[in-house]
């Protein structure tokens, strides 16, 4: 008799399905979702073939939610935010405000409601977190400054999405749409008790949860138990989520995403995330294919002209948005390019959004569908716009006066005051980067009183360094203009503390062509790049792992008295 298993045949066929258009489409040369999104329309009600359980897929598509906002949550980090928080917030704040607007006009054109065309201008506003990290990994600049303002920004994005999430609800029937559950038809009554809940289940976590979640943490990982471990941090993924719902009537995405947050202040926080990757992954892919069988791929062919729109609006309407800011903050036209073009998609708040509206009766199903495919469209092109930064920035550096000039612009923080003390300008230590290695270097050698200038390409950290009296230039220490202006022909070494080989392969020669006799000394992770630098005379380089493990034994054989 055969066995009537919906769950299993959805889990099946979705998992299935996902990993050979996954695998097809990272052969393509293009992210893996595209797959997935493409695995849950070949399942979706609207292409022919097999139909998987779309109530199931809802469900599990609610885990993936949940696991997902707990992964943003759980690397949150608030001081990478600060850090980049001058062009970060208004940076974010910009492009939302500029992609809704777009998104609302050609909405309301099309004959939609105000709500319906507010929603569809915010789920066009936000990228997907997933695609940004993947693409910037995947061309090494996650590290970069250019990537952590692009991360930064995203999370200003996040937040502001979970912020729209929240108050969407009791809006809802103001905008047109179905009132939320317990609505009296008070608007300011209905968001002032929203808002009341919300900071209650915020001032909950933020001062009971850091206290309790981070200890049970720890007593789960004094069991030794890895199994246990794994299901302590999922448990409170969901479970957080799910109280948060059902006692603060909170959407299950905020109650997830604080969980996360409040559990990264553990010291375990680094080996939760590694430990629930698999499930989070694994459950983001349920998340994505359940996306793709809400989408009609005829709107295709219905409505070309709308979807040309949503991925004009998507890719050239707040890029162009978020790069004129970026000029505008005085950045290089390098990083203006690159941040908009790591912005140049949407993604899983979009999704969110996008189904959140259907429910609430705000957006047209046909919008759902229009976001689906300028998502889709955007995520498969995301690689060639990123890839096409580069020979952009190069031809318009050699078409263009105005490109050149926004390349290197006018900006005080790339000089040296004229007030600098002479000390500084003869025998210093040129330091390129002052992050959590450069920022160690310097202590140490401020405690010795030995000169140095830094070169560093986040302008708020060099305004930071010149408060507290030290010196410091802005910009590209691969710019021999850069090294000029930190006196390196009179320098006595050049320390670069950036763990970038191509880049620092760079400052060495253009270091070395201007002072011959500057000795150098570099950071490295990878074994086979120490060897290639080592092999091109680069100087002293300095492997991670071999600097980690000297350290320990040196400790060690101190101990045991072997140290001289």
């Amino acid at each position: 008799m055969p066995h009537s298993l919906p769950l299993i045949t959805t889990l099946a066929t979705a998992f299935g399905l996902a990993l050979v258009l996954g695998v097809l489409a990272v052969r393509l040369r293009l992210p893996a979702l595209v797959g997935y999104l493409l695995a849950g329309i070949m399942l979706g009600p609207f292409t022919p073939g097999f139909v998987a359980d779309a109530q199931l897929g809802h469900e599990l598509a609610e885990i993936g939610v949940m696991l997902l906002m707990f992964g943003v949550g759980l690397h949150f980090s608030l001081d990478d935010l600060l850090e980049v928080r001058k062009i970060a917030l208004p940076g974010a704040v910009l492009q939302i405000t500029v992609a809704t607007a777009l998104g609302a006009f050609v909405a309301v054109n099309w004959g939609w409601s105000l709500g319906g065309a507010l929603v569809f201008g915010l789920a066009l506003s936000v990228a997907s977190t997933v695609v940004l990290l993947r693409t910037l990994e995947a061309h090494g600049v996650l590290e970069s400054l250019n990537g952590r303002i692009a991360v930064g920004w995203l999370v200003v994005e996040d937040l502001a999405m979970v912020l729209v999430l929240v108050l969407l609800p009791p809006l809802s029937g103001w905008l047109g749409g179905t009132s939320a559950e317990g609505a009296d038809g008070n608007l300011w009554g209905t968001l002032a008790l929203t808002l009341l809940k919300v900071s209650a289940f915020i001032a909950l976590m933020l001062v009971g949860g850091r206290r309790v979640f981070p200890k049970l943490l720890w007593l789960v990982a004094a069991s030794g138990s890895r199994e246990l471990f794994t299901l302590c941090i999922v448990a409170a993924a969901v479970s957080i989520a799910y109280g948060a719902a059902e006692l603060f009537g909170v959407s299950f995405a905020l109650g997830a995403f604080f969980a996360g947050m409040v559990l990264r202040e553990s010291e375990f926080s680094h080996r939760a995330a590694e430990e629930s990757l698999p499930l989070r992954e694994a459950f983001a892919v349920l998340f994505f294919v359940s996306v793709g069988m809400l989408f009609d791929p005829w709107v295709l062919v219905e409505q070309p002209l709308q979807v040309l729109a949503v991925v004009g609006i998507i890719v050239v309407g707040k890029s162009i948005a978020a790069a004129v800011l970026v000029l505008l903050l005085r950045y290089s036209l390098n990083t203006a390019l690159i941040v908009s073009a790591s912005l140049a998609q949407i993604g899983e708040f979009s999704f969110i959004l996008a189904g959140l509206g259907v429910n609430l009766g705000l957006l047209p199903v046909e919008g759902q569908s229009l976001i689906l495919a300028g998502a889709l469209i955007s995520i498969a092109i995301n690689p060639l716009v990123f890839k096409s930064a580069e020979p952009l920035q190069a031809w318009l550096d050699s078409h263009s006066k105005l490109a050149r000039r926004l390349e290197h612009p006018v900006d005080p923080l790339a000089e040296l005051p004229m007030s600098t003390h002479e000390r500084y300008l003869s025998g210093q230590v040129v330091l390129v980067g002052y992050g959590r290695v450069g920022r160690r270097i310097a202590k140490a050698l401020a405690e010795r009183d030995i000169p140095y200038v830094v070169a560093e390409q986040n302008r708020e950290l060099v305004e930071r360094l010149r408060a507290d009296g030290g010196a410091a230039v802005s910009g590209d220490a691969t710019d021999p203009a850069v090294q000029i202006q930190a006196h390196i022909a009179r320098a006595s070494m050049l320390v670069v503390a950036i763990p970038d080989t191509f880049n620092a392969q760079q400052m060495i020669t253009t270091a070395r062509t201007l002072n011959p006799t500057i000795e150098t000394v570099l950071r490295t992770h990878n074994e086979e790049e120490a060897e290639l630098l080592e092999r091109e005379a680069a100087g002293k380089v300095f492997l991670g792992e071999n600097e980690l493990a000297n350290g320990m034994a040196q400790y060690v054989l101190k101990r045991y008295g072997k140290v001289h």
